[in-house]
């Protein structure tokens, strides 16, 4: 390895998302980034900050407030040879988009039998704790990991928010990335050197024996504090980040819990009908006889998320409850 990508530094999440649209709209001219407040303001969450002074209006485009519309100009901007990024504010914001990410992003390749593709990326914020009431605190990944002919990825760490865009972009399908407000100002180390990462693999974040705790996005740090915890209690958990909630990756799922013979799965989502509830599905078809204990969910509470902080972070899955879960089914 060269000293160059030896080197690392400190960085924040919002930075890596901000370098790797940098380096997407350097490699490629086809690329452009749209949506609401991106150019003059810099992005809701000022990801996008200064892209305007350096790539101008045309590569930069302020949209009107229509997700809808402006998720429609990318698809077709998509289907006749762009590579657009699409951003949407909040993923609450996504329902207004529905019928165009549903119902022709999704579907174009299979309507046309194969004949077109649309290359489009949509990024968007998700996830609660920032106070931002019922309207604007949503974790709907799950809902639209439920859509053949979508990818879905969430990334919890600075090399995966770093990484995983360009290889979004080179994808010739629809791909949706989901980002957790509460990551934005997170920080870490990333490589000089680092680049595209891999969309279609689950990583181990932390090896274990006695149980798995399946989780990723926001959730990611606190099932790492929940393993250590449970650690200084005898209780050596593995943490498995998903990293791509469509397509699941199965095989890495399955091998964790047949190794340690037990799960907790930690979903920000509601708990009826979640992506949780489908892991837990997948885990019973494929490694039901490894188990020595019934799957475990920590999920939010299945109520509108509050607007008062102390009630946000009760309905909201904590440390203590993924703890209490793991100790649960070890027994």
């Amino acid at each position: 390895m060269s000293a160059a990508a030896e080197m690392v530094a400190e960085v924040t999440y919002r930075d890596a998302c901000r370098m790797a649209l940098r380096d997407a709209l350097v490699r490629d001219t086809r690329v452009f980034l749209m949506g609401e407040d991106v150019g003059h303001y810099g992005g809701c969450y000022a990801v996008s900050k200064g892209l305007l002074e350096e790539f101008g209006p045309e590569r930069i485009r302020d949209t009107p407030l229509s997700e809808s519309g402006f998720t429609g100009i990318g698809i077709g901007a998509a289907m006749n040879g762009m590579r657009p990024i699409v951003e949407i504010m909040t993923v609450n914001f996504a329902l207004l988009a529905l019928d165009q990410i549903v119902n022709n992003a999704a579907t174009i390749r299979h309507m046309s039998g194969g004949q077109f593709g649309v290359p489009l990326v949509i990024r968007m914020a998700t996830g609660a704790g920032r106070q931002l009431a019922a309207q604007h605190s949503h974790s709907l990944e799950g809902w639209f990991a439920h859509v053949p002919g979508l990818k879905v990825l969430a990334p919890a760490t600075i090399e995966d928010a770093r990484g995983m865009l360009w290889t979004a972009i080179e994808d010739p399908d629809p791909v949706l990335i989901f980002e957790h407000v509460m990551l934005y100002n997170s920080g870490g180390p990333l490589a000089a050197g680092a680049g595209a990462v891999p969309i279609d693999k689950a990583a181990i974040r932390r090896a274990g024996q006695n149980v798995s705790l399946i989780t990723y996005g926001g959730s990611l740090p606190k099932a790492l504090k929940a393993a250590e915890e449970l650690a200084g209690q005898g209780i050596e958990a593995e943490v498995v980040d998903l990293r791509t909630l469509r397509p699941l990756d199965d095989e890495t799922i399955c091998a964790s819990v047949a190794k340690t013979r037990r799960a907790v799965i930690v979903d920000e989502g509601w708990c009826s009908g979640s992506l949780a509830a489908e892991i837990s599905a997948r885990i019973m078809e494929k490694v039901f006889w490894s188990l020595d204990a019934p799957v475990a969910r920590v999920c939010s509470a299945e109520v509108p998320i509050p607007y008062p902080e102390h009630l946000e972070q009760a309905a909201l899955p904590q440390v203590p409850a993924i703890v209490a879960a793991a100790k649960g089914v070890v027994g």
